[in-house]
């Protein structure tokens, strides 16, 4: 088989990390496919459609540092493109590869199936481009420095690309790359590093500084050096909700998870009172704020972003990377002053009664105990991440979610994706029942790729985050009641392959999670049940802000 523009492609993704990749055939991508099939170091992972595919190349992303997902013009990619917006906004690397017409039916225009009828091939990449960061349509003279440059891009920006591959430019004959594509440099100028060491250092110099950090520390690779901040220091520290488990939650200097007025008071005191503050790849967003109740004086705030640090709310430093401006903290972070705050305990939960009927108080702080340290925890947005979002984890756990773009029944096609991205680690996806009937589908997926994992499914009749803004008993919060203990079944799992359990109540509930523990080698579907209109408490404050802010005039 010649050596055609696919197999670059291909051989471009395999180098920066991809050996699974997700998707939906359809007539204009097959070809393409049959490469990816004869790829050794690629396999296919079909979707059950294209929305779930983008979801699982999201959540295989965040473990492996890049995705990719296939799917056919007009049809197949506008159903990806709410995963795709998910992955711009929550600045996910994600490939979208869309197999469309050969160059010939586009030049005459003819009208042809998964089009708008006119003739016009660029509509859905005029789409694209508000929720990529580059976008290409390939040619034969120009594809493979296209896919490089796309590639490229994708790596900076830490952000979905668009890729057209027309069906015989696919198959165009070239050259297998000469040499692999050149690493992301740091782009940090050396003025600004050293004007910002200068200040920096008359700002922090004997001053109590505490450290607030967030999930883009991980995007753009700085955890490791993060954690060598807060560690050579022996400082404070706290995350957002967006950035859990980017720190060891169970080391001494570890205050907690800071949600604005919903902060536990002592881990609110340790961040809004510090004499100094460094906020790390800090984006304040309603929902992990509990609606912008957050006080931070920027006056006393180092924030570290991406490409640029600002001192006092005054004086910028750019172009500076947030892994250079971590790097000039830690080297100075001897004339600090000692670190005089003392971590509060982690607030006791009340013991329910055993035979009680299970609540949202005592169902997450079991679930979190259970959790063993090597777990990928996915929460969808509702009670699952409110619940799991302020509690404690052990050292080694990975926590997902997705509370920016907060799409519901993301995380079960994700957690699928992060299970194939880590087989060496276990993905527990807790989601809603709500959530979960939206990307449902995938359970077949994840049973057919035989993934060893647990959904803990809550079922509360219906959708209760939005219960908790509005319309509490209304029937458009409502769902139709299914038979989930049914469902593993039907999209076709072995009883040697998957474990049914169910809890009512605390003691059952413990008995399911030792059992689920235990079953490491299979699929556990876990049913809990919980009042309708029971919420966790971080969720009752944030759809109290939600509440007021849609109700002004």
């Amino acid at each position: 088989m010649a050596y055609v523009v696919g197999d670059y492609l291909l051989d471009r993704l395999h180098e920066l990390g991809v050996t699974e990749i997700f998707g939906v055939p359809g007539d204009f991508n097959l070809r393409f496919l049959d490469h990816v099939v004869a790829h050794e170091g690629m396999r296919w992972v079909g979707g059950a459609n294209e929305l779930n595919a983008g979801y699982a190349a999201d959540g295989y992303a965040r473990l492996r540092g890049i995705g990719a997902v296939v799917t056919t013009y007009g049809v197949g990619e506008l159903s990806a493109v709410n995963a795709i917006a998910g992955s711009y906004a929550e600045r996910v690397p994600v490939v979208h590869i869309v197999g469309v017409p050969a160059k010939d039916i586009q030049a005459h225009h003819r009208v042809v199936h998964h089009t708008l009828g006119d003739g016009d091939f660029h509509h859905f990449r005029r789409i694209a481009a508000e929720v990529t960061c580059a976008q290409a349509d390939l040619g034969a003279a120009d594809a493979c420095a296209e896919i490089d440059r796309v590639l490229r891009a994708v790596r900076v920006h830490r952000r979905p690309g668009y890729i057209m591959l027309a069906t015989d430019v696919a198959q165009v004959e070239v050259e297998p790359p000469s040499a692999p594509l050149a690493p992301a440099s740091d782009f940090s100028s050396a003025g600004a590093r050293a004007a910002f060491e200068e200040a920096a250092r008359e700002f922090l110099a004997g001053r109590q500084v505490t450290v607030l950090a967030d999930v883009f520390v991980d995007r753009v690779g700085a955890t490791e050096r993060l954690r060598k901040l807060v560690t050579t220091a022996d400082l404070p520290h706290a995350t957002l909700a967006w950035g859990k488990t980017l720190v060891d939650e169970s080391a001494p200097n570890f205050l907690g998870v800071y949600s604005g007025a919903a902060s536990e008071p002592g881990v609110r005191k340790a961040v809004e009172d510090a004499e100094r503050l460094v906020t790390v790849g800090v984006q304040f967003t309603d929902s992990i704020t509990a609606g912008f109740s957050q006080h931070v004086d920027p006056r006393r705030t180092i924030d570290i972003g991406a490409d640029r640090t600002v001192i006092g709310g005054v004086d910028a430093f750019a172009p500076l990377s947030l892994p250079t401006a971590l790097e000039v903290l830690t080297e100075i972070a001897a004339e600090f002053a000692p670190n005089h705050i003392s971590v509060a305990a982690e607030p006791g939960h009340e013991q329910p009664s055993a035979d009680g009927p299970l609540t949202q108080a005592a169902l997450w702080p079991m679930v979190a105990e259970a959790l063993g340290d090597n777990n990928i925890v996915v929460a969808d947005q509702g009670t699952a991440f409110f619940g799991l979002a302020t509690l404690r984890m052990p050292s080694g756990i990975t926590f997902l979610g997705q509370p920016l773009w907060g799409s519901i029944g993301y995380t079960l096609p994700a957690a699928l994706g992060a299970g194939l991205a880590c087989p060496d680690r276990r993905p527990v996806l807790v989601i809603g029942d709500g959530a979960a009937q939206l990307t449902i589908q995938e359970l077949g997926v994840w049973i057919r790729e035989r993934v060893p994992g647990v959904i803990v499914l809550v079922n509360n009749n219906g959708y209760a985050v939005e219960r908790a803004i509005h319309g509490e008993r209304a029937p458009y919060n409502d769902i139709a009641p299914w038979r989930w203990e049914t469902l593993p079944h039907a999209f076709g799992a072995d009883p040697d392959a998957v474990s049914v359990l169910r809890a009512r109540t605390v003691a059952e509930l413990a008995d399911c999670l030792q059992a689920a523990a235990e079953a490491k080698d299979r699929l556990v579907l876990l049913e809990v049940f919980t009042d309708t209109v029971d919420y966790p408490p971080f969720m009752t404050d944030v759809a109290a802000s939600i509440t007021k802010a849609n109700s002004r005039s």
